[in-house]
């Protein structure tokens, strides 16, 4: 039987390695791609799940205009301290955010780092 998908919801990596310790927790017999993204996501400084959280929603209470959950994410993953940083990040995406929305964005960032 083919697993079937439901939703899909972007999570940041402090979300899926707060996952991936729960996964690890029930069965500690781990699967190999469980390994290896665990392996890939203690190799990075991440913050914790309640900070990225908070800062997903501070990010996503400055209502910026096609700015989505997935930019929010990686925003939170890669933490760009400054606006011109924040606006490489989000070259990768059919996007664009206003200098001014960038700032507030890169200051939010700046709280957490």
């Amino acid at each position: 039987m083919q697993p079937k998908i439901i939703s899909e919801t972007p999570i940041s990596m402090s979300e899926l390695k707060e996952g991936v310790s729960r996964i690890k927790k029930k069965s500690p017999d781990l699967s190999f791609r469980v390994k290896k993204t665990e392996e890939y996501l203690t190799s990075f400084d991440l913050l914790s799940p309640k900070s990225a959280s908070e800062m997903f929603e501070k990010i996503n209470a400055l209502g910026v205009p096609r700015l989505r959950d997935m930019h929010i994410c990686k925003i939170i993953d890669l933490m760009p301290i400054d606006a011109n940083d924040l606006k490489t990040i989000l070259q990768g995406y059919t996007i664009t955010v206003s200098n001014e929305n960038l700032k507030k964005i890169a200051d939010i960032v700046k709280e957490y780092a």
